[in-house]
């Protein structure tokens, strides 16, 4: 469909400057080169977007090394290496977008979010520090709460995560990592209520439903929370909170809820079994 739909625009240029007596050859060239133009900037999105990111990461690479002084295909590549995995290899990209005269603020930002990525947390609040404060926008404020969060700074990652939640129509990703930061300074009952709103936005999100069931279970509070669930996940979410009451000594609960999960599971729950049958053994011998 986007193939006819280029076809037309091209047949349509071409038709246009036909109609014209004294159309010259340069004409013709430079209707079809806007129309190449179009086409390579609907490709460029797709692959972005729709793609295998390796296959994006060789189109990329190939099309930029083509046309070096093109900012937006090194952006395209840097991207699309971040979404393969490769932070360490998109930080390098993007270092170089960002030493461009043609770089934005939204460009070091990336550039401090691969740095997160690639575990060079002192490099991106260094990238960070060097935007302006006028460049408000909801990534930066989420990268600075996690930058802060790495340097225990609590009140100030509390204020960037406030920020960043006032900026975004889809908090749910931020509530997570506030609540999980809330989890590691051992506020649990602030970690469960941040957990619990984010579930409110992605509901079908396992990682925060496990958060949600960690942060309970540090509490002592080992009943599943009332969220949707699938059966295989309620086994997963048994068994974690099955080993948090292990780790604190609640050992008889904690065998309760490992059977639980092995009876649960739709398939055999292997791990689930092995950390039962360890449970027993260990409490036989002793």
């Amino acid at each position: 469909m986007r193939q006819q739909a280029l076809l037309t625009v091209t047949i349509a240029a071409i038709a246009a400057l036909s109609a014209c007596g004294n159309t010259s050859n340069a004409d013709v060239k430079r209707a079809l080169k806007d129309v190449n133009v179009i086409d390579e900037s609907n490709l460029n999105e797709v692959m972005l977007n729709a793609a295998d990111p390796n296959e994006a990461v060789d189109y990329f690479a190939r099309t930029s090394a083509q046309n070096p002084e093109r900012i937006e295909l090194k952006r395209g590549l840097a991207k699309s290496l971040t979404r393969a995995g490769k932070p360490v290899q998109a930080s390098a990209v993007w270092a170089e977008i960002v030493n461009s005269p043609e770089a934005t603020n939204d460009d070091r930002v990336a550039y401090a979010d691969a740095l997160i990525r690639a575990n060079e947390w002192s490099k991106a609040k260094a990238v960070l520090d060097s935007i302006p404060p006028t460049h408000e926008t909801y990534d930066r404020y989420r990268l600075e709460a996690m930058v802060a969060d790495a340097n225990k700074q609590w009140s100030k990652a509390d204020s960037f995560y406030e920020t960043a939640l006032g900026l975004t129509t889809q908090p749910g990703g931020v509530l997570n990592n506030w609540g999980f930061s809330k989890l590691s300074r051992g506020d649990f009952a602030s970690a469960e209520r941040l957990f619990a709103e984010a579930l409110t936005y992605d509901p079908n999100n396992f990682t925060i439903k496990n958060n949600l069931v960690l942060a309970r279970a540090a509490q002592r509070k080992y009943d599943l929370p009332l969220i949707q669930m699938t059966q295989e996940e309620q086994a997963q979410l048994l068994y974690t909170a099955a080993l948090t009451a292990i780790k604190q000594g609640d050992v008889t609960i904690g065998r309760g809820l490992l059977e639980d999960a092995v009876e649960t599971s739709p398939r055999h729950f292997e791990q689930a079994a092995r950390a039962l049958e360890a449970l027993n053994k260990t409490v036989s011998k002793g």
